[in-house]
């Protein structure tokens, strides 16, 4: 261990690769949570309701089984660690799962209707365990990693690099993917495709990952006695009742997984990009077609949304480094509301098949012969107040999960029990279950409004779909932005705060080691008279 004051350093290399963990399994976040929904609408036949409650349910469930999978690892120490057979494991299951799912299950006969049900519930079950077995180790794993309140929240700026080769890759090739020269509108062959270019990512990234955390995957790492802490299940009652910072953490976390989950729903995105920027029709094969501009906006909002981001995750680190998470987090989150504002009042004066009041960047096929620049006032404004407030929010999305490290050891200078994966895992629990609204708030605003299936490029703008892009697209974010901002004005674990819980967990660990007993360390060494030490 790298020490200076009981101080716990990663490498460059660590801090850089262990990130990719969350890489791995935001390729899945893409690949199924997106998408799972129009799979088993469009691909298989099954009924809009169902599959997008089936994305709700399987994310309560995935939410359920995260603190029995933490609880587990807990317990775990073997000769390869406590977190890397979790990920490795999780993997693997995600891998087979989803290519039997979204490859095999197409080729059941339409005739056969009940066993496509049956495939789509079982298989999307065990792909959920998977998930949780991986995901719980990002969050889990962050006390081992480090512990220097400078470099947890560097994890945000390599996180984005991991986000960009995994959920990036996924966003930016899914697309293309689709068009209407390559596989079509998200149609079994588009499943087919992009199902091994799916797993290969997240494979390479769960290897990098695994690389990233080898060294600290180590006893002597454990919290303050250096063994494996043995918890009873009724003790985890005890934890989040009295850790208040986990608490509150849980609220802001789950604000800003749901603000991130509705705004960027593939379904919701067709409605902005495409349903909605449908300018008159034109004749293909003898076919009336509906001209719209998602190809040429969906791409490159992306783009944008990622080139706003940059300099945010530069300044949520040094504003980190410098005044704590907590204040970074609440600086920026107060940041995307306000943009949003504007971006809200742009959405109401849209007007349909009116280009002035609609966003357009370009028509034609780029750089072509029918290429035309056509950017008005109304896309200009709409760039800068959604640029700036999706990097904002972009910025802050996983903020808390280095947070969570902070809360993990607020509750081992608390009770003197090192427990990481049920930290993770609890916060994970409202994360899940916050975020699993999502497909089903979808659907219900469609049904609201008479849309009976989920909305693709090609589909015709229907009355009422601005409302719901409104309220999906701008209202509920909001809204999360705002209690994640109550909650976290009452949390206590600032720059200052933390530097004094480090030292005083320091001390115990040191005194441990050098003979004392926990429960003397724990009575003996307090926040005074680390203090009067220094």
């Amino acid at each position: 261990m790298n020490e200076n004051q009981g101080t716990n350093r990663a490498k460059l290399y660590q801090l850089a690769l262990f990130p990719m963990n969350n890489g791995a399994t935001n390729v899945y976040f893409v690949l199924i949570l997106s998408y799972i929904a129009t799979f088993g609408n469009k691909v298989l036949g099954l009924a809009m309701v169902f599959a997008s409650f089936m994305v709700t349910g399987m994310r309560v469930f995935d939410a359920i089984t995260d603190p029995i999978i933490g609880a587990i690892m807990d317990k775990t120490d073997g000769k390869f660690g406590k977190f890397r057979p979790f990920m490795v494991i999780g993997n693997l299951i995600m891998a087979v799962s989803v290519i039997i799912l979204y490859v095999i299950t197409p080729l059941i006969p339409a005739s056969a209707m009940w066993l496509r049900y049956v495939l789509f519930i079982l298989l999307y079950a065990v792909w959920v365990i998977g998930y949780t077995l991986q995901t719980s180790v990002t969050r889990s794993a962050q006390p081992v990693l480090t512990n220097d309140s400078n470099q947890r929240p560097l994890f945000t700026i390599f996180n984005t690099v991991a986000s960009l080769v995994g959920m990036g890759a996924m966003q930016f090739i899914a697309p293309i993917i689709a068009g209407n020269g390559v596989a079509g509108d998200y149609n079994a062959t588009w499943f087919a495709i992009m199902t091994p270019i799916g797993v290969i990512i997240s494979v390479i990234l769960t290897a990098l990952a695994v690389i990233g955390i080898w060294e600290k995957d180590r006893t002597e790492y454990f919290g303050i006695s250096g063994k494996q802490e043995q918890i009873k299940l009724r003790e985890y009652v005890s934890i989040v009742k009295n850790n208040k910072p986990l608490q509150r953490l849980m609220v802001a976390g789950g604000g800003c997984k749901l603000a991130l989950s509705i705004a960027t729903n593939v379904t919701v995105l067709c409605m902005l990009y495409g349903c909605m920027t449908q300018f008159g029709t034109h004749i293909d094969a003898g076919s009336i077609v509906s001209d719209n501009h998602y190809d040429n906006l969906y791409l490159i909002m992306m783009v944008l949304g990622y080139v706003f981001s940059a300099p945010f995750f530069l300044l949520t680190v040094r504003t980190s480094q410098k005044h704590g998470q907590k204040r970074s987090l609440m600086t920026y989150v107060a940041v995307a509301f306000l943009c949003y504002i504007g971006v809200f009042v742009l959405l109401l004066l849209w007007r349909f098949g009116e280009p002035q009041w609609n966003l357009s960047i370009f028509e034609g096929k780029l750089f072509g012969p029918d290429f035309k620049i056509t950017i008005n006032l109304y896309t200009v404004l709409f760039i800068l107040f959604f640029g700036v407030g999706y990097g904002a929010y972009y910025a802050t999305a996983d903020m808390p999960i280095p947070m969570v490290a902070d809360c993990a050891d607020y509750e081992t200078y608390r009770s003197g029990k090192f427990i990481p994966g049920i930290m993770g895992t609890l916060f994970s629990l409202v994360d899940k279950l916050v975020s699993s609204l999502s497909a089903t708030v979808v659907s219900i605003a469609l049904l609201f409004i008479g849309v009976n299936d989920l909305p693709t490029k090609m589909t015709p703008y229907a009355d009422g779909m601005r409302g719901v892009v409104i309220v999906l697209f701008c209202l509920i974010p909001m809204l999360a932005w705002a209690l994640t901002l109550l909650a976290m004005k009452g949390y206590s674990l600032d720059g200052k705060r933390l530097k004094t819980i480090q030292a005083v967990n320091a001390a115990r660990k040191e005194a441990v080691a050098g003979g004392m007993t926990m429960e003397e360390a724990m009575t003996t060494i307090t926040d005074e008279t680390v203090g009067a030490e220094a």
